[in-house]
């Protein structure tokens, strides 16, 4: 008996720890990014306007760490509101079918310094394997407010026609109007709530 009131008692202690250390995405202070290579001369670049999704954050052991950020597609911008509503269109992200894009984490490794991401990204209706390289990850902070936070940058590279966007025009010259290649950038601000002041 005494055997299983302790392992009741560390299920519930490990229950009390993660639930302290799950977070928020503070979509205030988060950007999602884009690049992309336009007519093979100059990169185009974009954003998202509209992130969401949470995180589960241990310094002492980033290997269980649990990453999930959704994205309305629609939200896309890009400074130019003619590109925006051809991104919005058939011809790429065909925000009237699909309007979300969403990141689950599979599972994190450290490879020497760095933190990688591993998890699935579901975009146009299609799920993909996708990696993110954490280049940035700051100590948690108190906020005035009463929060701990943190902030991660993150990137990783996909291939459109992957996920079934294959529009695309070819020039004079033998290229195309739009690459393959896309460049996503993460720049997330996670929050949670901390000791009452």
């Amino acid at each position: 008996m005494k055997a299983f009131f302790t392992i009741g008692l560390l299920a519930a202690s490990a229950g009390i720890a993660a639930a302290q250390n799950n977070y928020q995405i503070d979509p205030a202070h988060t950007s999602a990014k884009f690049a992309v290579k336009h007519m093979m001369i100059s990169e185009v670049h974009g954003r998202f306007n509209k992130v969401s999704g949470s995180a589960t954050y241990d310094p002492s052991n980033p290997t269980v760490d649990k990453l999930d950020a959704s994205i309305q597609l629609d939200s896309v911008d890009t400074d130019q509101p003619q590109r925006d509503a051809d991104l919005k269109s058939p011809n790429f992200f065909d925000t009237a079918k699909f309007s979300t894009m969403t990141f689950h984490s599979t599972r994190f490794e450290k490879r020497g310094k760095q933190l990688v991401v591993i998890g699935e990204l579901n975009l146009h209706g299609v799920t993909k394997p996708l990696t993110l390289t954490v280049d940035q990850l700051s100590p948690e902070v108190n906020d005035p407010y009463g929060m701990l936070r943190f902030g991660a940058h993150a990137s990783g590279v996909i291939n459109r026609k992957d996920f079934g966007i294959t529009w695309n025009q070819t020039l004079d010259n033998g290229g195309a109007v739009v690459a393959d290649e896309i460049r996503i950038e993460l720049d997330a601000e996670f929050a949670r709530p901390g000791a009452a002041k």
